[in-house]
């Protein structure tokens, strides 16, 4: 099979604006050599990094170099490494001083055609700060030609509030199509695959609904604790961290309707309807259908894991939660009356992000004469990471004279069937950015939809809400097994 010949991204220059951010040498600078060793960057491409610590363009290019030769010598090509190189350039600029907007007016490359990206991967307290000084400065005008884009990273706002604050800020300057809010998740595959295997199977749609779906459980499980983001993580927190985004996005690939065109448009429309139809629980009930937890001291296998609360840049007697589990509702036709269960937590048991999909019981127990009356539920399992892959659960007869039966898995593993190459996750949402594609990016209602409906468990956790203790290494604390218990469900094993 003939693999279609995907075009190079157009002529542009790129800047990066928090170049001496771990952002920019983890996974921008190296998705960008995986691009470029894919020949899907234009040769005319420049990348300016732009950071307030002095530095010329020669020394920007060796501190990545090194870098990326530390991460994965193997994977590092010299030849293209050198010629990617040949595209960096440096600004020295404070981010809030004018004149470092004036210089980046004169560093957009003539053959670029006028284009030009601004990916702010800063601190958040400097997206609309940055954002207002380039529309002061005039660069975000595309009036003479050439396309100009800016990229905003997450978290994107803190609350409802904030998000409207900042979404208000960016469409002072620019309009809405020169905006890319970036979540890294959907540049995985597998969860782009979620909406091919959806609507190119006719199976799956025929089923993909409350009459035979009893709930959905989406799940982002974490081995390790806060690390170095203790000052960052101690007044954002599981919920702000991962639900209004990742969580949520995932949420929207799942439940969202056929779209009428795999068009940016059409497809986040889409999105955020059904992110619009999370139905917004009272304070009570908010209470009620989450659990907060906080991870305590702990051993994964032989090693001990300090608490939370012992981690650097952490408050002694922080209330902070590090994993959180939520029951929502999707008030709309094909989603009436199924939950959806999501939980994320740091130190748990396992590394895994996974949606499974649990389907209704047969409408009777044929074997009644059996030790199994009741078979065990099928699920769909979609693992996002490490094992990227859908599985299927069944239930089949173990061999033998006696009736037993046994759960077995049909489904695939991306590495098994297809050529996978080493990528950060970035790789397809920094080309979509270059050629104009906001499908994977998130549309301000979708931002908005999204902290709407985590905002009454922000509320109701400001002055109520225990947070659980669990050890690190284990699966969260027990009240959040008892957010589905009570609903006579379970967890789906990790793993």
């Amino acid at each position: 099979m003939t693999r279609p010949t995907i075009p190079a991204a157009p002529p542009c220059t790129l800047f990066l604006f928090g170049a001496n951010g771990d952002l920019v040498k983890r996974l921008l600078m190296p998705a960008l050599y995986n691009l470029s060793r894919d020949g899907l960057l234009d040769r005319n491409l420049r990348i300016v990094g732009v950071d307030h610590n002095p530095a010329s363009a020669e020394d920007f290019a060796e501190r990545l170099h090194r870098f990326m030769l530390e991460r994965d010598p193997q994977c590092l090509d010299e030849k293209r490494w050198q010629r990617l190189a040949k595209s960096l350039d440096y600004q020295t600029g404070d981010f809030l001083d004018p004149a470092t907007y004036t210089a980046l007016t004169k560093r957009i490359d003539k053959t670029s055609h006028g284009n030009a990206i601004f990916y702010l991967a800063t601190s958040p307290r400097f997206f609309p700060e940055v954002a207002q000084r380039l529309g002061e400065a005039g660069l975000l005008d595309e009036r003479a030609g050439g396309f100009r884009r800016v990229v905003v990273e997450k978290p994107f706002g803190t609350d409802l509030a904030s998000a409207e604050a900042l979404n208000a800020c960016l469409l002072k300057v620019m309009s809405e199509r020169q905006i890319y809010r970036i979540d890294h998740y959907l540049g995985k595959e597998t969860v782009q695959n979620i909406l091919v295997s959806r609507f190119s199977n006719g199976l799956f749609e025929s089923f993909w609904n409350n009459h035979y779906i009893d709930h959905v459980q989406i799940t982002a499980a974490e081995t390790v604790g806060v690390e170095t983001r203790g000052a960052f993580y101690d007044h954002t927190g599981a919920l702000r961290d991962m639900v209004p985004n990742h969580l949520f996005q995932l949420l929207a690939m799942v439940a969202m309707e056929p779209p009428a065109a795999f068009g940016a448009d059409a497809v986040r429309s889409e999105k955020a309807k059904v992110i619009g139809a999370i139905r917004p629980w009272s304070t009570k009930l908010a209470l009620k259908n989450s659990v907060r937890g906080q991870y305590t001291a702990g051993k994964q296998g032989r090693k001990r894991l300090p608490g939370y609360r012992q981690e650097p840049n952490v408050a002694e007697d922080s209330q902070t939660e590090t994993y959180v589990a939520l029951k929502v509702m999707i008030d709309n036709w094909r989603w009436a009356g199924v939950p959806f269960y999501l939980r994320t937590g740091k130190r748990m048991s396992v590394r895994d992000t996974e949606i499974a999909i649990c389907f209704k019981p047969a409408p009777y127990a044929q074997f009644r004469e059996s030790e199994l009356e009741r078979p065990k539920p099928n699920y769909l399992k979609i693992q996002i990471q490490p094992n990227e892959g859908m599985w299927f659960d069944l239930q089949a007869k173990r061999p033998g004279p006696e009736l037993v039966m046994e759960n077995v898995e049909l489904g695939f593993a991306y590495k098994d069937f297809f050529k996978m190459t080493p990528a950060t996750g970035y790789e397809t949402l920094i080309y979509d950015c270059l050629t104009g594609d906001q499908t994977l990016f998130q549309r301000a209602d979708n931002i908005e939809n999204g902290w709407r409906a985590v905002q009454p468990f922000l509320d109701a956790w400001a002055t109520d809400g225990e947070v659980h203790a669990y050890p690190a290494g284990e699966d969260g604390p027990e009240a959040g097994n008892e957010l589905l218990a009570r609903d006579k469900r379970e967890w789906h094993t990790l793993g």
